[in-house]
């Protein structure tokens, strides 16, 4: 019986640009080391994982909660 999630050289590629991702490298340096000329190529080797959600979550109340809204201002 062979397994659905056959492990290939482009799935430890992909893997590795995840793990990268989600280690907080920047897209355009992945997009260096791995040598595409386009980002959107890079990009294809990025999804949405639980840890980059979280990540995701955590920068956007990190963000909100620097923020006061008094009366309509926003300070």
């Amino acid at each position: 019986m062979r397994s659905k999630n056959k492990i290939t050289p482009h799935s430890l590629r992909h893997a590795f640009a995840t793990h990268l991702i989600e280690a907080g490298v920047d897209l355009l340096e992945v997009q260096k080391y791995f040598g595409h000329e386009s980002i959107l190529t890079t990009a294809r080797y990025t999804h949405l994982t639980e840890q980059t959600r979280h990540n995701a979550i955590d920068r956007i109340n990190g963000l909100m909660d620097s923020f006061t809204v008094t009366w309509g201002k926003v300070k």
